[in-house]
């Protein structure tokens, strides 16, 4: 033993319920845009083009990235129960 204080472990994160559809759709539609950008370009696609496959890979992808951030969450309310001690409520 040294006598120097051990550092406390980080408070887990405030629970909180996954992002709407909608929001799943803009991000995945914005991530596949920007991907597929310099590709279409000198493949010398309209950027029309490039947009509505990125519009219709972001719908597709959006329900797999909900259910994977909606299982993400319950894993650390999972784990951050697990964390807390028997006799500590989850308010504190």
């Amino acid at each position: 033993m040294t006598g120097e204080p051990q550092p406390l472990p980080p408070r887990p994160l405030p629970p909180r319920g996954p992002h709407p559809l909608a929001m799943h759709v803009a991000v995945d539609s914005a991530v596949a845009f920007l991907a597929i950008l310099v590709l279409g370009l000198i493949w010398s696609l309209s950027i029309g083009v490039i947009i509505a496959i990125a519009l219709l890979t972001g719908i597709g992808l959006a329900p797999w990235t909900h259910r994977t951030e909606v299982r993400q969450l319950a894993d650390r309310r999972r784990t951050d129960d697990d964390a807390l001690d028997p006799g500590e409520d989850a308010t504190t």
